[in-house]
């Protein structure tokens, strides 16, 4: 009995050893559904793996300055890399690596019009059939962000405010818009395609220029160990970019 436990000792040690090297990655929560994919290919290519984390561009800005483990950062925005970049944190610029795109999502039963000019939105906000609209928290998630930059610019955002409901991230947004907790919200185009979120209901591109641009950009942090900079090379190749256009992301031309 003890030769055999010594010997399962022998064999599951290497693969703990390899669970516990597995770099930490903080990530946009927006690529909640893209980036496993991209790290099971990445896992099926090289036998390597990676721990994901999602969550807010903001939030994660401010635990990484703070001290926190991350060994690559994909930011939902680029300005939060390079306060980073400034504060000494990261290894060079990083790389842009897509271009998100939001829309109006309404879940089944909704009693609002798929109407990307807002309007209807608006209106329905006074006449009393909207009591409550999900977004991320602008004050540190870009997608919410660009949500109340899209509501301002239709010129319903006085209106809609009151109503608000805001998401920690652009995910529990998500949640929020497709539970039918709420008459609508504004969401991303890579987690609206996902299976899940099209049988919730009916999902409505916002113009892209009633915005600033989601650029995206990643990031090794400062002591990234060597299987996150092979995860980092992964993401800017073919495989990483044909999932992530998948998604309904734009992507950068390649150099």
């Amino acid at each position: 009995m003890r030769s055999l436990i010594f010997a399962l000792a022998l064999v599951l040690a290497p693969l703990a050893a390899r669970a516990a090297d597995a770099p930490a990655v903080a990530a946009a929560s927006d690529l909640s559904a893209a980036l496993p994919e991209v790290a099971g290919a990445f896992q099926k290519a090289t036998g390597q793996t990676v721990k994901l984390t999602f969550g807010s561009s903001g939030n994660f800005t401010q635990q990484i300055q703070n001290g926190a483990p991350y060994e690559i950062f994909l930011s939902a925005d680029e300005s939060y890399v390079q306060t980073l970049q400034a504060a000494g944190r990261t290894q060079g610029p990083g790389e842009l690596y897509a271009v998100g795109r939001i829309g109006l999502f309404l879940p089944k039963g909704s009693p609002l019009k798929p109407d990307a000019t807002l309007k209807d939105l608006g209106a329905a906000a006074r006449d009393g059939r909207l009591r409550k609209f999900a977004i991320a928290n602008p004050d540190h998630a870009p997608y919410g962000r660009a949500a109340r930059e899209a509501l301002q610019a239709a010129g319903v955002w006085d209106a809609v405010q009151p109503k608000l409901v805001l998401g920690e991230n652009v995910s529990q947004a998500t949640q929020f818009a497709t539970s039918g907790s709420a008459q609508g919200g504004v969401i991303p185009l890579s987690l609206a395609i996902t299976p899940q979120v099209k049988a919730a209901g009916r999902f409505v591109p916002l113009p892209a220029d009633r915005h600033q641009p989601l650029r995206q950009r990643m990031v090794l942090l400062t002591g990234a160990g060597p299987t996150a900079q092979a995860f980092y090379r992964f993401l800017q190749g073919p495989q990483a970019r044909t999932i992530l256009a998948r998604y309904g992301f734009t992507l950068p031309a390649r150099r």
